[in-house]
């Protein structure tokens, strides 16, 4: 799914990005507060301090919108730079970067309200979860299967299977502590605890694709 989410820009001067930053905030803001259904765009410019017709000029729709919002939250911890594989750069150290945007990404206010959403509005409106699902998730493990097949190309770690080996390093760094705190009965890691489950999941991952330890 492309990054870039909004309206072409066609001929003319380039968008004002800085009013499509707060438009992006906006709807962030006003998705997680009132809702998918209750948010509208005529609310997000006002939230913006910009016309209705600048947002429909950024973005085609209310649809379009939060696809963008949640691919804009999403590269605030995992760029697009985050899955790439640099000459001289230990895959390890790659993979600790990785993890620690996700997870400090999965447990954020904004990712935890975010979730709960939709969850809530997923039986009604099985479309919106699929734009949250392509817009989010399907985009990072497309990175990491990515990343984890030049990985295996370069002979650092042994994985026949990337698009499995991503599904596994993602949900392994989610673990108990993120269902807790969805489900509104924990609270987040602190930051030594954090750093210690990450560093633990990447070396349970490291051994199980090591080369010959199948």
């Amino acid at each position: 799914m492309p990054n870039n989410l909004s309206a072409p820009n066609g001929p003319g001067r380039p968008k004002d990005l800085a009013k499509r930053q707060a438009i992006l905030d906006a709807a962030k803001t006003l998705f997680l507060t009132k809702g998918y259904a209750n948010t509208s765009m005529d609310a997000v410019a006002t939230q913006a301090g910009v016309s209705k017709l600048t947002v429909y000029s950024h973005f085609n729709d209310k649809e379009t919108l939060f696809s963008a919002a949640v691919v804009a939250k999403c590269e605030e911890q995992l760029p697009t730079l985050f899955f790439e594989l640099p000459q001289g750069v230990a895959v390890e150290t790659v993979l600790l970067n990785i993890a620690r945007g996700f997870h400090q990404l999965i447990n954020s206010d904004e990712s935890v309200n975010l979730h709960r959403l939709i969850m809530a509005l997923g039986s009604q409106d099985p479309k919106l979860s699929l734009i949250f699902f392509e817009a989010g998730p399907q985009r990072m493990l497309n990175g990491m299967e990515r990343l984890l097949g030049k990985v295996d190309q370069s002979g650092a770690l042994s994985i026949d299977k990337p698009r499995n080996a991503a599904e596994h390093f993602f949900c392994l760094l989610k673990g108990a502590a993120n269902f807790r705190l969805l489900y509104g009965c924990g609270e987040p890691l602190t930051e030594d605890a954090a750093e210690s489950h990450v560093r633990e999941v990447v070396g349970l991952f490291m051994r199980a694709y090591r080369p010959g330890s199948a």
